[in-house]
């Protein structure tokens, strides 16, 4: 079964921008399709955006228009490009494969 690692995850101030990345542990993953999560503060995983083998995404109503998400790359990682970043988007952040199980999240911080 694929892992997943998260990774880019870090201090930006409001109105920022900042890019996840999803590193996968093995390579045939192009045909599945990508999720992003992140945990509120009452602990509930809250959907952001999937992307889907075709290329077709959709997004949390709070991610559209300022949050990309893309599907593999040649180093057989996807990512989730966070632009115009607000403080309530402060979260640890989760990619899933499919059905993978979920990584151990990294950590965004929104605060001026």
């Amino acid at each position: 079964q694929v892992q997943v690692v998260e990774s880019g995850g870090g201090l930006v101030q409001p109105g920022g921008s900042l890019r996840l990345s999803c590193t996968a542990s093995e390579i045939n993953i192009r045909g599945e399709t990508i999720y992003w999560y992140r945990r509120t503060p009452e602990k509930v995983r809250e959907f952001v955006a999937y992307v889907k083998a075709d290329g077709s995404t959709y997004y949390a109503g709070f991610a559209q228009g300022r949050f990309i998400i893309t599907g593999v790359d040649d180093k057989n990682m996807v990512h989730l490009q966070m632009n115009s970043v607000q403080l309530e988007d402060t979260a640890p952040y989760y990619c899933r494969i499919g059905g993978s199980p979920w990584g151990q999240g990294t950590q965004v911080t929104v605060s001026s």
